[in-house]
């Protein structure tokens, strides 16, 4: 008898530059040829959770737009059920206060703080980004420079400067090993990517940041900006529900690596 996956998703949240929905409708449907698939919206979960040998959570938008579901669900999660990724992650999990442990333990990250008290912690630029400590997807985002920094309300807030980069990278993990990477050449399009080769250097740098977060299993994304020098810089660990571009992989590439998920499903379940 098949073992059976809840998978949780908002097949119509649009984003913008993705198309999620496309990605879970493809996932499940590999998914079925070894697993009874349930899929369903989180929000909708709970009278299910406990039926199923395993909860994948995807591509279900921004969770602070039902943030009180979200909060239960993990509750529950982590009070003995099997999900994936498991709920005890460091990174955006948790919001981006991940960000501000990051910076103060002297890791590669964009610099970033919460106080104004701390400015001086940052490189003199003429512009800073002020994101929302829960937010997602850019909602609550704003670009301002030094004067009107001293204006906004930063409660829940964090700061960082505006970065001058090449480009945007991002590294794609199943358990602790990379399995591809995609750039964005052009920077003002963040999800118009191609394949990007990494380097040992690339590697060793996000393999820092999912050995950081340590979880048993699971995707994660690094998310990583290329700075004029050649540095890299993270700008988000995604450990909750990364898209994934599967769209935009080779028919190979692809293949493989939903054998690799596959196969740290199995192990998991």
């Amino acid at each position: 008898m098949k073992k059976s996956i809840l998978y949780l998703t908002d097949l119509y949240f649009e984003a913008k530059g993705r198309r999620y929905y496309e990605e879970d409708l493809y996932l499940t449907n590999v998914l079925r040829d070894d697993y009874e698939i349930l899929i369903c919206h989180p929000c909708d979960s709970e009278k299910f959770e406990t039926q199923v040998d395993l909860i994948i959570f995807r591509n279900a938008g921004p969770v602070m737009n039902y943030k009180r579901y979200f909060d239960a669900f993990v509750k529950r999660v982590n009070s003995g059920l099997l999900s994936y990724n498991p709920m005890n992650g460091k990174a955006d999990q948790m919001g981006k206060e991940y960000l501000l442990t990051l910076t103060a333990e002297g890791y590669p990250v964009i610099p970033t703080i919460e106080n104004l008290k701390d400015l001086h912690r940052l490189p003199d630029v003429e512009k800073y980004m002020v994101k929302l400590k829960n937010g997602a997807d850019s909602i609550g985002m704003q670009v301002v420079d030094s004067q009107a920094l001293h204006e906004v309300e930063l409660t829940g807030s964090i700061v960082q400067p505006f970065i001058d980069f090449e480009y945007e990278v991002s590294f794609y993990f199943i358990d602790q090993d990379l399995h591809y990477s995609l750039y964005a050449p052009d920077k003002s399009k963040r999800w118009n990517l191609e394949q990007y080769e990494a380097t040992a250097d690339d590697v060793a740098f996000a393999k820092q940041f999912i050995g950081w977060n340590n979880l048993s299993h699971g995707i994660q994304r690094v998310d990583a900006c290329r700075l004029p020098n050649g540095d890299l810089l993270l700008v988000e660990l995604e450990d909750l529900n990364p898209y994934l571009s599967i769209g935009l992989l080779s028919t190979d590439l692809r293949d493989q690596f939903v054998v690799n998920f596959k196969n740290s499903i199995q192990k998991v379940i």
